[in-house]
This record gives C-alpha cells, sequence and structure tokens, in this order.
C-alpha cells in the first residue's frame, strides 16, 4: 500500500511540474494543426487572448443593449440562498431551484432594483444560448473556427452564462473540450489535473444517493447525501427539500477524515488515505475578450 501511496504521490507531481504552476497565454488564435499538437494532445489548458476581440457582442452586451434586444424573453435561472449551486448542505445535496423568468427581470436583480430572496444566476446548459436566446447569436460566431477545425466537429452545446460574483459553481469535472470567454466582467478558475483525482472526495452525482464533501471547522466530511433541491417560501426564505417521488433507500456513509487525508472512492481497503501534497494550479481570473481551454480538468468557478 505504502507503493501505491508513493507512486500517486510522484505521479501527481510529475504532473504539476510538466503543467507548470500557471496557465500558459497565447497572443492570438492558434493555427488548428498546431494547437491540437501543442494544447489538445497533450491536454493543456491554456488562455487565449484576442480570441473573440472581433465579436460584436464585446461592444453592443450591455445591461440596456441586453434589455432592448432579449428583455422580454422568459428564460431558465437557477436561484439559491448563498449562490452555491449543487453544494452540500448539512446532510443533503442541494441543487437551484429552477424559475423561468424575462432577462430583464434577472438584471433588475443583479442591479438590486429588484428583490428575489436569493442569488440568481442564469446557469442552464444544453445549447441554452441557441435554445432560449437565439436572437444574440448575430452577435457572435456560433463557433469557434479553428477549434471546429482542430477537432473536426462543431460544438454540442453554446450556453449562455450570466451570474454576480457571488454566484459559484462547485468543483466538477465535464467530459467535454470546453471554451470558456468572456464578454463582460471577469471569471475565476480553479483547475486540477487529472492525476490529482486520487486526493479529491469526490463521488458519482449520477447515482440517486450523492457522495460529496463539506468542511466542517478543520474537518473534511465525506459521506453520501440524499438529493434535495431549493423551495422559496412565502416568506422569502430558502429551504431544501425533497424531489418528488419515492426516496432511495439509504446507503451507508463514508467516516469522515481530516481536511488533509482525502479518500479514493470505492473499498478502503484498495488505497489507503492520501495526503495532499501537490500545488493546485489556479486561473485566477479570465478577463474580457479573453478565453479559456480547458480538457477535461477538474474545476471551480
Amino acid at each position: 500500500m505504502e507503493s501505491v501511496r508513493e507512486r500517486l504521490i510522484r505521479l501527481s507531481e510529475e504532473a504539476h511540474d510538466y503543467l507548470g504552476q500557471s496557465v500558459p497565454f497565447l497572443d492570438a488564435p492558434p493555427d488548428p494543426l498546431l494547437f491540437y499538437r501543442d494544447w489538445i494532445g497533450p491536454n493543456r489548458p491554456c488562455i487565449i487572448r484576442n480570441a473573440c476581440s472581433h465579436w460584436p457582442a464585446l461592444n453592443k452586451w450591455t445591461n440596456e443593449y441586453l434589455r432592448e434586444k432579449v428583455g422580454s424573453k422568459v428564460i431558465s435561472v437557477a436561484i439559491t440562498p448563498n449562490g452555491y449551486a449543487d453544494a452540500v448542505l448539512g446532510d443533503r445535496f442541494v441543487m437551484p431551484e429552477e424559475r423561468q423568468m424575462s432577462l430583464s427581470s434577472v438584471l433588475d436583480i443583479m442591479e438590486g432594483k429588484m428583490k428575489v430572496g436569493g442569488v440568481v444566476y442564469v446557469q442552464k446548459q444544453c445549447s441554452n444560448l441557441l435554445q432560449e436566446l437565439p436572437e444574440l447569436t448575430s452577435d457572435m460566431e456560433p463557433h469557434v473556427p479553428w477549434m471546429s477545425t482542430a477537432l473536426g466537429k462543431l460544438p454540442d452545446a453554446v450556453n449562455f452564462w450570466l451570474g454576480e460574483a457571488s454566484a459559484v459553481t462547485s468543483m466538477h469535472k465535464d467530459h467535454y473540450e470546453n471554451l470558456f470567454c468572456v464578454i463582460s466582467g471577469e471569471k475565476q478558475f480553479l483547475l486540477l489535473p487529472p492525476t490529482d483525482r486520487p486526493f479529491i472526495p469526490y463521488g458519482n452525482h449520477g447515482n440517486p444517493h450523492l457522495t460529496a464533501h463539506c468542511i466542517h471547522g478543520n474537518h473534511l466530511q465525506e459521506g453520501v447525501y440524499q438529493p434535495a433541491v431549493y423551495h422559496q417560501r412565502d416568506d422569502g426564505a430558502m429551504d431544501p427539500h425533497r424531489p418528488v417521488g419515492p426516496r432511495p433507500d439509504p446507503l451507508p456513509s463514508v467516516p469522515a477524515g481530516s481536511s488533509n487525508q482525502l479518500h479514493r472512492e470505492g473499498r478502503r481497503d484498495v488505497v489507503p488515505p492520501l495526503t495532499v501534497v501537490s500545488p493546485r494550479q489556479a486561473v485566477t481570473r479570465l478577463h474580457r475578450s479573453e478565453l479559456l481551454v480547458r480538457h477535461g480538468l477538474r474545476h471551480q468557478v
């Protein structure tokens, strides 16, 4: 078991040495073939400056423009009491309340003109830009040509995200090549390479019982949590409620461990507790007109 621990730690250290302590910048969109060779193939993230500086959206997408163009459109909006979507609360893994409201109402809430009793975040995926706000597609390219050429396919989804600083996405992994382009404001990311997976206490979000983690003081609690969804009461407060349907049979919980000893899923006799020794790789800020390319890394935004 000691050799397993040492090899996993060594693998993580080598990955961090290979990736470096910061995400590299490119000053312009790359040649597709070279981009595939230097970044997609090696599975390395990068930030590309001026990648979308020619999009009209960078100059057009003000709150006033969005109100005039699509303010009356009703879209899907996530609402949480604290800005944390898909996160642990007590003994539950709580997902946001999804509400239908006009984009103008969302902007009013973000500007403090209207109260909703929680944090709003336009974060619905499944190509919500094309499905809910197709009027905005003329202000940008429907795909990034050099990336589509490098991958040999068009994007599976084009999403529109709108939120304030308190809106946070929990740590997760997407099984796609991801491109994040900031049109207005800035976005902060935390990236971890796949070799750090044994040190991250994560579970299978597709299971009706969700394994997750939550910090309690100086200890990290890992266990099995019942799914729940936030629901706003008549007095404006938000409570987590179980989804409608039969309650799944309980599963045994995972015992708590110290904050620097994180366990792998599954059998505890296969891989012993591991100590996190590698520094985290982070993108502190992604600014206007910059584009982040991310390849299957664990990330938090």
